[in-house]
């Protein structure tokens, strides 16, 4: 007969279900909490007047071609020096308040013709600049 005294098994606690079911109810929290936007301020947007379009800014357009020629407001420009561009943006922009140069360069222009159209602008004094593009027509 064997009369020693016998330990006690220690519960073994055994986790990952717990874990399993507090994944389970996040998931379901998040699934079907809805969200509420609270604005704190409350602001009056600014409705539009065909009469103030008139005082936009001019536009000046300025395509680039792909090999490096110049059109000003539909004016071809007579060299490619950044000089004549400046002195053709000036005479296009003469008497305009606070024009913007809208640059349309082909996609396969050289990058330095881009950047003396930016220089350009530039020297004739004009800060506001843009850049052209098209949507791509994927199908």
């Amino acid at each position: 007969m064997n009369f020693r005294k016998g330990r006690p098994e220690e519960p073994e606690i055994n986790l990952i279900p717990f874990i399993d079911i507090l994944l389970v109810v996040l998931i379901f929290l998040m699934a079907s909490t809805t969200y509420s936007k609270f604005t704190e301020l409350q602001v009056t947007l600014p409705t539009a007047d065909a009469e103030k379009l008139r005082d936009r800014p001019r536009e000046i357009v300025v395509l680039v071609s792909a090999d490096g020629r110049y059109v000003v407001n539909r004016k071809p420009v007579e060299g490619r020096s950044v000089e004549l561009l400046a002195a053709e943006l000036n005479a296009v922009s003469e008497g305009a308040k606070d024009p913007v140069v809208i640059v349309s360069a082909d996609a396969t222009a050289a990058h330095q013709s881009v950047v003396n159209v930016m220089d350009a602008a530039r020297r004739a004094g004009l800060a506001r600049l843009t850049f052209a593009t098209q949507t791509s027509g994927g199908g």
